[in-house]
């Protein structure tokens, strides 16, 4: 049974894929380095409401977390990186392992606990930063 969509942007819940095979993001695409553990991408638009909330979420996670970071992209200015990468709505977010791979992706606007899950995904099995 389908049920219909909430459009009250309090309501909305993102919608969280897995892995995205051979996807790797450097310095190059984010315009910053990578966290040593881990790094939470967001893509975000000037006028997008629940963009603000996402980045406090994310830079709260980060900085709870040691050798995560937060990049915010603006999707505008980046075309030619949002269509390679598929994202059609904003906030989207792309969890990071080390390596730069894509270990979760959402759009819409995560939850805290969510967000710290994928976290859990993305460092696991690397040793923790001291």
């Amino acid at each position: 049974m389908l049920v219909p969509k909430k459009t009250g942007s309090a309501e909305r819940r993102a919608q969280v894929r897995g892995r995205n095979d051979g996807e790797r993001l450097g310095a190059a695409e984010l315009g910053g380095e990578r966290g040593e553990r881990a790094t939470l991408v967001q893509f975000s638009s000037a006028f997008c409401a629940p963009c603000r909330a996402t980045r406090r979420v994310l830079a709260e996670v980060a900085g709870m977390v040691p050798g995560v970071t937060h990049v915010e992209i603006d999707a505008e200015a980046r075309l030619e990186l949002v269509r390679e990468l598929g994202i059609v709505r904003t906030p989207t977010v792309l969890v990071l392992d080390a390596d730069g791979r894509v270990v979760r992706r959402a759009a819409g606007q995560p939850r805290r606990a969510d967000v710290i899950a994928a976290l859990g995904e993305a460092v696991q099995g690397r040793p923790k930063a001291r």
